[in-house]
């Protein structure tokens, strides 16, 4: 009886320690370790982030498949039996001409805004949520991207969130980033309306429309207990579709056969100028 007790327990310590990932990403060039990093189980909804060292670590078999992804560099797909040190290759960029503009900043508009709205708060874990803002004529007179804003309801000071701006498409989905690296926020502990600008990257607004999406960053700093902190605030709205990176891809939530699809979507909100 005893001697199976400790097969049991043998087993059993076996098969936790093999569903773990435990591991680093580095800049195949430099050597120095990336933060922040975007890690999936292809097609499931398991994933983290690296922490600023660029540790890792993934409660999963590793014999599945690992999607590892962050701006600026080039995505790698490796079984978790590959993974110690993972090396990301630097992507290139070509650069557009820049052009220095006197901007007076005299018009201002915020799009975005939800009237009525309730707001609600999830712990949606390691996924991506993006919100479309459509293009409309009116925006040709403010057609520079100064703020975006983001609503949270943080249980801890300093929480930090990565936040992503897409081009659209030719299928409409979320296509190009528009920054060349991460944009990392920090957040005020509360239920606040938080504020940053951001036209210093001199982002304008396209006539296809943008996303603007958020993605939660699984890193001890932001740990509470077993949640991470912050939560995003969102709106109940009505859409036509929705779009979140999960699985380690973007899925398109379409609208039903007849109606709009009754979801929530993320609290974004973006501020245009002249």
């Amino acid at each position: 009886m005893k001697e199976n007790r400790v097969i049991w327990i043998f087993l059993i310590v076996t098969q936790f320690a093999f569903s773990q990932i435990r591991g680093v990403v580095k800049d195949s060039i430099s050597g120095e370790p990336i933060p922040y990093v975007n890690i999936w189980v292809e097609n499931e909804t398991v994933g983290t982030t690296s922490e600023a060292d660029g540790t890792f670590f993934l409660e999963a078999s590793k014999e599945k498949s690992i999607v590892i992804s962050v701006l600026g560099y080039e995505r790698k797909t490796l079984k978790g039996t590959a993974i110690s040190i993972v090396q990301l290759k630097p992507m290139t960029y070509d650069l557009a001409e820049v052009v220095i503009l006197n901007k007076k900043q005299s018009k201002i508009i915020e799009i975005g805004d939800i009237k009525n709205a309730i707001f609600q708060s999830f712990d949606n874990g390691p996924k991506i949520e993006a919100k479309f803002f459509p293009y409309q004529a009116s925006y040709s007179k403010t057609k520079f991207i100064k703020e975006v804003t983001i609503f949270t309801d943080s249980r801890i000071d300093d929480a930090t969130i990565k936040l992503h701006f897409y081009s659209v498409d030719e299928n409409g989905s979320p296509g190009k980033e528009l920054l060349t690296k991460n944009y990392i926020v920090t957040l005020k502990k509360g239920i606040i309306k938080h504020r940053f600008v951001i036209s210093q990257f001199d982002l304008i607004f396209s006539e296809k429309g943008m996303f603007v999406a958020y993605e939660k960053l699984l890193i001890e700093s932001n740990k509470t207990g077993s949640k991470y902190q912050p939560y995003v605030l969102y709106n109940y709205v009505e859409r036509d579709f929705f779009y979140t990176y999960a699985y380690g891809k973007w899925t398109k939530l379409n609208a039903e056969t007849q109606g709009k699809l009754q979801l929530n979507e993320p609290a974004i909100n973006l501020v245009l100028s002249n």
